[in-house]
């Protein structure tokens, strides 16, 4: 049989309508929802004749000879089983998905009329779409009709699923968020630390916008000095993208920026959808100076809240985290001079302390006491010293006496002392035997009290063995 073409809602509408309520219309209205238009006549034509045969077999009936329910769910199973894959769009209610379950569960309604009907499809085909589809949501299903006879129920069985209106342009934003995830440009190290006290602030809005005059009227309440590049652009619409970029690039170009805020008021999320574009994206994540998203209002998330390097709620906002109060700082200031005060008053109390309790010990009050009570030893220990190296000068003396005795006790002069000579030959030599000398040789003498010159005689003493 072909495919059906037809909306989802002269389906739905036919396949849960009032008229198939009543008891003898029941298979003739089976048979006017099968009864549709394929792409060629005869297909059509075959399908009228089976719905006027099935029609007429209903009215032949009656309360002596009613047909089966099984048999009536068995030809109404049969007529659908026959009925070709459909797109049918709805909002999904009482959304199903057990864990374990292979099947997900779930009823497609028509808001506008009030018709639903339920929907069976493989855990993978919802899978596809469950970051993004949940209850609530308007989707576009492929599905083909299905009859459960048991309970005489009619439920679709989805094989694709897509979501709409919102939904895809959610889905699609999804994606590219997850592309630009896994480049890591919203990564945390990536993430530049703003300026504490900002010069000169690039200010990127709508032209007498509110976001505008929030940002800076709050920025010099709260910092009458600060001052502000501002560039005024397209906030939606075909021209916005290009003219954002373009202002983040010129502001980024300045040196004296420090940094830039992006902003703009809330609206609905076509009215956000630039500040997701990825050439935005990624023109912030090349920018130098620092980057502040304030986009919207706080449930407003577009992907440039992801890739700047702060997020304001709101523009309000933005100028309270970029822009440090005045007043706020000198109230900072005074309480740290006055921490700083104590701490120091502290620090000298302390001090002070700590030197009267030292200069009240005794050894700070009375300072030579120490050297009095040292002075007595000190004397002793002088004459003992005194004493024993005079010990030691007496016993050295002795013993150098004795020593000099005995030296000369042992000494030749001795010797000589008491009447010896010795004689020398001319050349100096000591003689010790008279075979040593010749007769009539000049030798000489020495004696205790000098030395004299003496002859050897001509008979010369042969010395005895």
């Amino acid at each position: 049989m072909a495919a059906l073409h037809q909306s989802d809602r002269t389906v739905t509408g036919s396949l849960h309508g009032p008229e198939l309520h009543g008891p003898r219309r029941s298979l003739s209205t089976a048979v006017r929802v099968a009864d549709v238009r394929g792409p060629g006549d005869s297909g059509a034509a075959a399908l009228s004749v089976r719905a006027r045969t099935l029609a007429s077999m209903g009215l032949n009936t009656s309360a002596e000879a009613p047909l089966p329910v099984g048999e009536v769910s068995r030809l109404i199973g049969g007529w659908i089983d026959r009925l070709g894959a459909v797109w049918v769009e709805g909002q999904i209610t009482q959304l199903s998905r057990r864990p374990g379950a292979g099947v997900v569960f779930m009823t497609l309604r028509d808001p506008s009329y009030d018709i639903s009907v339920s929907v069976t499809c493989y855990r993978q085909v919802f899978d596809a779409v469950a970051d993004v589809v949940s209850e609530g949501a308007r989707v576009v299903v492929h599905a083909k009709p299905e009859w459960y006879a048991p309970r005489g129920q009619l439920s679709l069985r989805a094989a694709e699923m897509k979501p709409v209106g919102i939904g895809e342009l959610l889905a699609r934003l999804e994606m590219l968020k997850r592309s630009l995830g896994a480049e890591g440009l919203f990564a945390l190290d990536r993430k530049k630390p703003l300026p504490f006290l900002p010069q000169l602030i690039g200010l990127v809005c709508g032209r007498a916008s509110a976001a505008e005059r929030d940002v800076l009227e709050n920025a010099r309440r709260r910092w009458p000095a600060v001052r502000f590049e501002v560039r005024n652009v397209a906030v939606q619409g075909v021209h916005a993208v290009p003219q954002v970029v373009q202002a983040v690039k010129e502001l980024d170009e300045l040196p004296d920026v420090d940094v830039i805020i992006v902003a703009r008021g809330g609206g609905s999320v076509e009215d956000l959808l630039p500040f997701s574009d990825e050439q935005l994206v990624r023109a912030v994540a090349e920018c130098r100076t620092p980057v502040v998203s304030a986009i919207g209002h706080e449930p407003d998330s577009p992907l440039l809240d992801l890739v700047a390097d702060l997020r304001a709620s709101t523009p309000t906002d933005a100028a309270k985290k970029v822009v440090p109060d005045v007043g706020e700082e000198l109230e900072r200031v005074q309480a740290l001079r006055d921490r700083a005060l104590r701490t120091v008053q502290g620090l000298i109390d302390r001090e002070e302390r700590g030197l009267a309790h030292a200069l009240a010990r005794p050894v700070m009050e009375h300072p030579q006491r120490m050297v009095e009570e040292r002075e007595t030893e000190v004397d002793a220990l002088l004459a003992r010293s005194r004493r024993v190296l005079g010990h030691l000068l007496d016993r050295a003396d002795s013993e150098l006496t004795h020593t000099h005795a005995r030296v000369v006790a042992l000494s030749p002069a001795a010797t000589l002392e008491r009447g010896y000579a010795v004689l020398r030959r001319a050349d100096g030599s000591v003689v010790r035997s008279p075979a040593e000398v010749a007769p009539d040789e000049e030798l000489r003498a020495r004696v205790a009290e000098g030395d004299f010159a003496v002859r050897v005689a001509a008979d010369v003493v042969v010395p005895r063995p």
